[in-house]
Protein backbone atom coordinates (compact mmCIF):
# COMPACT_ATOMS: atom_id res chain seq x y z
CA UNK A 1 0.00 0.00 0.00
CA UNK A 2 1.52 3.54 -0.72
CA UNK A 3 1.05 6.30 1.67
CA UNK A 4 -2.00 6.55 3.79
CA UNK A 5 -3.54 9.70 2.16
CA UNK A 6 -3.11 8.80 -1.74
CA UNK A 7 -5.52 7.24 -3.60
CA UNK A 8 -4.66 4.05 -5.83
CA UNK A 9 -6.46 1.41 -8.59
CA UNK A 10 -6.73 -2.07 -7.10
CA UNK A 11 -8.77 -5.07 -8.56
CA UNK A 12 -11.12 -6.81 -7.03
CA UNK A 13 -12.92 -10.13 -7.37
CA UNK A 14 -16.42 -10.50 -7.07
CA UNK A 15 -19.20 -13.09 -6.78
CA UNK A 16 -20.31 -14.91 -10.14
CA UNK A 17 -22.27 -12.61 -11.88
CA UNK A 18 -22.83 -9.56 -8.67
CA UNK A 19 -20.30 -6.90 -10.49
CA UNK A 20 -23.39 -4.42 -10.99
CA UNK A 21 -24.68 -5.34 -7.04
CA UNK A 22 -21.05 -4.94 -6.12
CA UNK A 23 -21.12 -1.27 -7.58
CA UNK A 24 -24.23 -0.24 -5.94
CA UNK A 25 -22.47 -1.59 -2.96
CA UNK A 26 -19.61 0.04 -3.07
CA UNK A 27 -20.64 3.85 -3.88
CA UNK A 28 -23.25 3.15 -1.08
CA UNK A 29 -19.61 3.13 1.27
CA UNK A 30 -18.66 6.46 -0.98
CA UNK A 31 -15.52 4.49 -2.08
CA UNK A 32 -15.12 5.06 -5.89
CA UNK A 33 -15.96 2.13 -7.96
CA UNK A 34 -15.14 1.56 -11.83
CA UNK A 35 -17.23 -1.18 -13.49
CA UNK A 36 -16.26 -1.45 -17.22
CA UNK A 37 -19.66 -2.54 -19.43
CA UNK A 38 -20.58 -3.03 -22.78
CA UNK A 39 -23.77 -2.59 -24.30
CA UNK A 40 -24.59 -6.07 -26.71
CA UNK A 41 -27.67 -6.86 -28.48
CA UNK A 42 -28.84 -10.32 -26.47
CA UNK A 43 -31.60 -12.50 -28.51
CA UNK A 44 -33.88 -14.72 -26.09
CA UNK A 45 -36.37 -17.13 -27.77
CA UNK A 46 -39.00 -14.18 -27.83
CA UNK A 47 -37.10 -11.02 -28.39
CA UNK A 48 -33.97 -9.33 -28.44
CA UNK A 49 -33.08 -6.38 -25.93
CA UNK A 50 -29.85 -4.41 -25.69
CA UNK A 51 -27.86 -5.05 -22.56
CA UNK A 52 -24.87 -3.58 -20.59
CA UNK A 53 -22.21 -6.45 -19.48
CA UNK A 54 -19.17 -5.96 -18.08
CA UNK A 55 -16.23 -6.38 -19.77
CA UNK A 56 -14.04 -8.56 -17.82
CA UNK A 57 -16.64 -10.92 -15.64
CA UNK A 58 -15.98 -10.96 -11.59
CA UNK A 59 -14.11 -8.20 -11.53
CA UNK A 60 -14.85 -4.25 -10.39
CA UNK A 61 -11.75 -1.62 -10.12
CA UNK A 62 -11.79 0.26 -6.90
CA UNK A 63 -9.56 4.32 -6.34
CA UNK A 64 -9.17 4.03 -2.46
CA UNK A 65 -6.52 4.96 0.63
CA UNK A 66 -4.62 2.38 2.26
CA UNK A 67 -7.02 2.67 5.31
CA UNK A 68 -10.28 1.60 3.55
CA UNK A 69 -8.53 -1.45 2.21
CA UNK A 70 -10.46 -3.80 4.58
CA UNK A 71 -13.94 -1.30 4.29
CA UNK A 72 -14.37 -3.08 0.66
CA UNK A 73 -15.49 -6.18 2.10
CA UNK A 74 -18.35 -4.07 3.38
CA UNK A 75 -19.80 -4.62 0.64
CA UNK A 76 -21.40 -8.08 0.43
CA UNK A 77 -20.75 -8.74 -3.17
CA UNK A 78 -16.91 -8.30 -2.79
CA UNK A 79 -14.68 -11.88 -2.55
CA UNK A 80 -11.61 -10.35 -2.55
CA UNK A 81 -8.73 -8.41 -3.71
CA UNK A 82 -6.81 -9.10 -7.57
CA UNK A 83 -3.33 -10.33 -5.33
CA UNK A 84 0.32 -11.74 -6.27
CA UNK A 85 2.06 -13.34 -3.48
CA UNK A 86 -0.46 -12.30 -0.79
CA UNK A 87 -0.41 -8.81 -1.17
CA UNK A 88 -3.07 -6.14 -3.47
CA UNK A 89 -1.94 -5.77 -7.07
CA UNK A 90 -2.04 -1.83 -7.36
CA UNK A 91 -2.76 -0.30 -10.93
CA UNK A 92 -1.64 2.79 -12.54
CA UNK A 93 -4.28 5.23 -12.75
CA UNK A 94 -3.27 5.86 -16.88
CA UNK A 95 -4.60 2.19 -17.32
CA UNK A 96 -7.70 2.41 -16.23
CA UNK A 97 -7.55 5.65 -18.10
CA UNK A 98 -6.75 4.35 -21.14
CA UNK A 99 -9.52 1.90 -20.22
CA UNK A 100 -11.94 4.28 -20.07
CA UNK A 101 -11.28 6.00 -23.13
CA UNK A 102 -11.71 2.46 -25.11
CA UNK A 103 -14.72 2.18 -23.84
CA UNK A 104 -16.48 5.28 -24.32
CA UNK A 105 -15.32 6.31 -27.32
CA UNK A 106 -16.92 3.10 -28.49
CA UNK A 107 -13.86 1.37 -30.11
CA UNK A 108 -13.97 -2.00 -31.41
CA UNK A 109 -12.22 -3.90 -29.19
CA UNK A 110 -12.05 -7.62 -27.11
CA UNK A 111 -10.45 -8.64 -23.97
CA UNK A 112 -8.04 -11.50 -23.91
CA UNK A 113 -6.43 -12.95 -20.57
CA UNK A 114 -3.79 -14.39 -22.47
CA UNK A 115 -0.65 -13.21 -22.61
CA UNK A 116 0.12 -11.15 -25.92
CA UNK A 117 3.29 -11.99 -27.63
CA UNK A 118 5.49 -8.59 -27.45
CA UNK A 119 6.53 -6.60 -30.46
CA UNK A 120 6.56 -2.86 -31.27
CA UNK A 121 6.13 -0.54 -28.71
CA UNK A 122 4.16 2.13 -30.27
CA UNK A 123 2.43 5.26 -29.21
CA UNK A 124 -1.48 6.55 -30.58
CA UNK A 125 -0.69 9.77 -32.37
CA UNK A 126 -4.46 10.26 -33.22
CA UNK A 127 -8.05 9.43 -32.29
CA UNK A 128 -9.85 9.01 -28.66
CA UNK A 129 -6.67 7.03 -27.67
CA UNK A 130 -4.06 10.08 -28.50
CA UNK A 131 -0.85 9.20 -25.90
CA UNK A 132 -1.16 5.75 -25.14
CA UNK A 133 1.41 3.92 -25.15
CA UNK A 134 0.95 0.41 -26.35
CA UNK A 135 2.52 -2.97 -28.38
CA UNK A 136 1.81 -3.67 -31.77
CA UNK A 137 0.90 -7.42 -32.44
CA UNK A 138 -0.26 -9.14 -35.86
CA UNK A 139 -2.98 -11.08 -35.51
CA UNK A 140 -4.94 -11.88 -39.25
CA UNK A 141 -2.49 -9.18 -40.74
CA UNK A 142 -4.10 -6.19 -39.12
CA UNK A 143 -2.40 -3.76 -36.54
CA UNK A 144 -3.51 -3.96 -32.85
CA UNK A 145 -2.47 -1.89 -30.10
CA UNK A 146 -2.56 -4.12 -26.86
CA UNK A 147 -3.69 -2.04 -23.89
CA UNK A 148 -1.95 -4.84 -20.40
CA UNK A 149 -4.31 -4.08 -17.83
CA UNK A 150 -1.27 -4.24 -15.42
CA UNK A 151 -1.13 -6.71 -12.45
CA UNK A 152 -4.26 -8.72 -13.26
CA UNK A 153 -3.41 -10.47 -16.66
CA UNK A 154 -6.33 -8.98 -18.78
CA UNK A 155 -5.54 -7.36 -22.35
CA UNK A 156 -7.45 -4.88 -24.22
CA UNK A 157 -7.21 -5.45 -27.85
CA UNK A 158 -7.96 -1.91 -29.92
CA UNK A 159 -8.14 -2.48 -34.03
CA UNK A 160 -5.96 0.65 -35.19
CA UNK A 161 -5.28 1.92 -38.59
CA UNK A 162 -1.28 2.40 -39.20
CA UNK A 163 -1.48 6.02 -39.42
CA UNK A 164 -2.81 6.93 -36.33
CA UNK A 165 0.47 5.41 -34.80
CA UNK A 166 4.24 5.71 -34.28
CA UNK A 167 6.99 3.90 -32.97
CA UNK A 168 7.47 5.16 -29.30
Amino acid sequence: MDEPNSYTWYALYTKSRAEKKALEQLKALNIEAYLPLRKRLKQWSDRKKWVEEPIIGSYIFVKIRSCDYRRVFEARSIVAYVSHKGKACPIPDSDIEAMKRCIESNLDFGVENEAIKKGQLITVTSGPLEGIKGEVIDIKGTKKLSLSISNIGYTLVVDLAEASIAKA
